[in-house]
């Protein structure tokens, strides 16, 4: 749920790690075996232009790992910082709520250089993939870089002269700070609960109430025998609320704006979403940024055809997941509605909703009243616990106001190119905040892209003002010509993966760069294929 009711409420030094060895070295290579880079070219020839650096990645989730493997591998000394207790970000198991499990298929869902296990199923349970990323950092030696129960509690730019920043770290042992040649922010989306306050809570929690987010509703025991109100329109929001009920849950009731398209893991009950929605040839039925005037007059042809398989997914989606019986019939056209928020439909919830085992409820919270909460349309619903589905904020707080004026702009839209980086500010990248379906592939990529960048060895390696007139048309496009490109601060690559990639591999120089042919077209992205795409590209070595 995008907009929410009521008020929203603002919310001893360690040694840092010895360098690592080259990690083409033979110590490299005793270090970490399996290293992507000394794997397929032993012999990768340093560079005396570039430059050793210390790099601090922020942040020891799916992003953060991709970030410190691939400035590792190219011969950068690494530390992660991680405030929590463990990595995994929202995959960490205390953030993890009952039967949670990945929107996406576990072949999307994966590096280029780690397959998730065989013995996996098609969509991995939240355990499966925490495990794959500790064995992930295992495997590579990134676990060796981590510095847990750390927060970054600010940055400056660094008072010696040279690039780069100083860092305010804090941890158990108080605060110090530390300075650092390049910083990769790898922080991304979901990582700063949003909250939400009304009227009449602090009565509702004295009087027994819970108001909980949903990163925190870890155990199926809060929902038994209890009325659940679960607040906001995602994935969690309904995967919560079919939680309830099989939990044994007295009431459950889910509170939303509006009915929103929801897609089957098969649509139709046969073809995996997959094939429908993760292929080139549906990508291409959206508009582009920057297209021509002949491709858009292409476009204007095929709209007919295109309207119609819209139409029709619509209503296969209709009948399959009856939608009619259950009054949740979307507005919206699905089409003028993709982006990185289209959620899976959680199995059952429909099925739940059709025979009143979850009341739907189309409204937002005004206020608490007793053990009430009543709608901004006046109806009262008992609950006995909120649960709020209502996501995450965006922001980098520590960042100065001076630079985050540079990085978002007053609508909330982020000037990042390749939604990577930022021209106006050195020695900083960004990587995991490219969201979209594939969210493990797209931060392997861009985490490829930012260690190019920050050594300027990208093959097409932009000048600033390249990437502000990139940037601006990318703004323009979000804003005018799809609104629904400027969700999440715009910070969304769906529909787009393939044009989005096909960029990340033009720039960094890969010879190979897609897969040809209907299998090109009709098949979805290609970790190893991706991964053979970045072999392809010019090697280099970090040097003393």
């Amino acid at each position: 749920m995008r907009s929410i009711s009521c008020r929203p409420r603002p919310t001893t030094r360690r040694q840092p790690p010895r360098p690592l060895p080259s990690a083409c070295s033979s110590a490299g290579r005793a270090l970490r075996p399996n290293l992507a880079a000394c794997a397929r070219n032993p012999s990768i020839a340093s560079n005396p232009m570039v430059s050793p650096k210390h790099v601090c990645v922020i942040g020891a989730g799916v992003s953060g790992l991709a970030a410190a493997k691939a400035f590792a591998t190219r011969g950068h000394r690494v530390t992660i910082v991680e405030r929590s207790s463990d990595l995994g970000g929202v995959w960490e198991p205390v953030r993890s709520y009952p039967e949670v499990q990945t929107q996406s298929p576990k072949e999307l869902y994966r590096y280029t250089d780690r397959a998730m296990p065989d013995a996996y199923p098609e969509w991995p349970s939240g355990p499966q993939v925490h495990a794959y990323l500790a064995d992930y950092a295992r495997s590579f030696g990134l676990d060796r870089m981590l510095r847990l129960d750390t927060e970054v509690a600010g940055m400056e730019r660094r008072a010696d002269g040279k690039p780069g920043w100083t860092l305010g770290l804090s941890d158990k042992n108080g605060t110090s700070k530390e300075d650092f040649d390049f910083v990769a922010v790898c922080t991304g989306q979901f990582n700063e609960p949003r909250e939400l306050h009304c009227p009449g809570e602090d009565a509702f929690l004295a009087q027994g109430g819970q108001i909980l987010h949903s990163s925190k509703y870890g155990d199926s025991a809060l929902a038994k025998g209890h009325r659940v109100v679960v607040l906001g329109g995602s994935k969690s929001a309904t995967d919560i609320a079919v939680n309830a009920v099989k939990s044994g849950a007295r009431e459950v009731t889910i509170v939303m704006r509006e009915p929103v398209w929801r897609i089957p893991y098969f649509i139709g009950g046969l073809v995996n979403f997959k094939r429908i929605l993760y292929i080139r040839a549906q990508e291409e039925m959206f508009p582009g940024w920057g297209a021509s005037p002949m491709a858009r007059l292409a476009h204007r042809i095929a709209a007919p055809l295109v309207w119609a398989n819209w139409r029709g997914l619509e209503s296969l989606l209709k009948a399959q997941l009856k939608l009619g019986r259950c009054n949740m019939v979307p507005k919206e056209r699905i089409e003028d509605g993709v982006n990185c928020s289209v959620p899976i439909a959680t199995p059952g919830f429909y099925p739940m909703v059709a025979d009143g085992r979850i009341k739907a409820v189309f409204s937002t919270f005004d206020h608490y009243d007793g053990d009430s909460i009543v709608m901004s349309g006046g109806e009262r619903i008992s609950a006995d616990v909120a649960v709020l589905a209502i996501g995450y904020k965006l922001g980098v707080p520590f960042l100065p106001e001076a630079y985050r004026q540079k990085l978002v702009d007053a609508d909330g839209q982020y000037r990042l190119y390749r939604l990577i980086a930022n021209p106006d500010l050195p020695e900083l990248g960004f990587v995991g905040f490219n969201s979209s379906f594939c969210t493990v592939l797209c931060a392997d990529l861009a985490a490829n892209w930012l260690v190019r960048y920050a050594d300027g060895q990208l093959a097409n390696q932009p000048t600033a003002q390249a990437m502000r007139d990139n940037i601006e048309m990318m703004l323009h496009f979000k804003r005018v010509e799809r609104p629904a490109a400027g969700v999440y601060g715009g910070l969304c690559v769906a529909p787009y993966h393939y044009r989005h990639f096909d960029e990340l591999m033009a720039d960094i120089g890969a010879k190979n760069q897609k897969r040809g042919g209907l299998a090109g077209r009709f098949s979805p992205p290609d970790a190893d294929a991706y991964a053979k795409f970045l072999a392809s590209a010019p090697d280099y070595q970090a040097t003393a």
